[in-house]
């Protein structure tokens, strides 16, 4: 008996779905009473469009922090991760020194040392920080931390207060250590409309 329920719902089940394709295929093309979405505007777009050129420093944001500000947010929200004073912790390690390492196959990966820009700490870290919280630090909160690991780094003063205009003013020790990605294949031109096949 159940066997024949089965198989009468089978039935059923694909004479609907024969019916229903064969509307669509008949051109029904109506659509539901329903929409999903909205128009998106530009104060919606504002939060995701975060993007820092970090080689200028184009699309800094407004805000400032100090290095003792960034201390005891480090303190609070970092240490877990890359230890007391950024020397090290469970999951990363040193943030500072390591500049001489550049020119060695033993490199200290650490922001002193391996960015060729200042912006780009502010940019990451305000993207990805803290690891269990992305994107919930303010704009001075991140200056601020950026200001310490820089401190650091010895790349600003004890006193220091980090802004756009001083992010952009630092100069990188490894800097010029980088070459140019001038492959082929790596300098593609962005294009949105009518874009030369390459």
């Amino acid at each position: 008996m159940g066997s024949v329920k089965f198989l009468t719902g089978l039935v059923a089940a694909a004479g609907l779905a024969l019916a229903t394709f064969s509307g669509a295929m008949a051109g029904d093309t109506s659509r539901p009473d329903v929409s999903f979405g909205k128009t998106i505007s530009q104060s919606d777009l504002a939060a995701w469009d975060i993007d820092i050129s970090t080689s200028d420093g184009a699309g800094l944001p407004p805000g400032k922090g100090s290095v003792a500000e960034g201390k005891k947010l480090f303190a609070e929200l970092c240490e877990a991760c890359h230890g007391e004073g950024a020397k090290g912790g469970p999951q990363f390690g040193k943030m500072f020194g390591g500049f001489e390492s550049m020119k060695t196959s033993k490199r200290k990966l650490n922001p002193g040392s391996m960015y060729p820009y200042a912006p780009i700490l502010f940019d990451y870290t305000r993207r990805a920080m803290p690891m269990d919280a992305p994107q919930t630090l303010t704009n001075d909160q991140v200056y601020a931390l950026t200001a310490y690991i820089y401190n650091l780094n010895g790349l600003v003063a004890d006193n220091a207060v980090v802004d756009a205009k001083a992010l952009k003013a630092i100069k990188m020790p490894n800097r010029d250590a980088f070459i140019v990605d001038d492959r082929p294949d790596a300098s593609a031109v962005r294009c949105m409309r009518d874009c030369k096949p390459l």
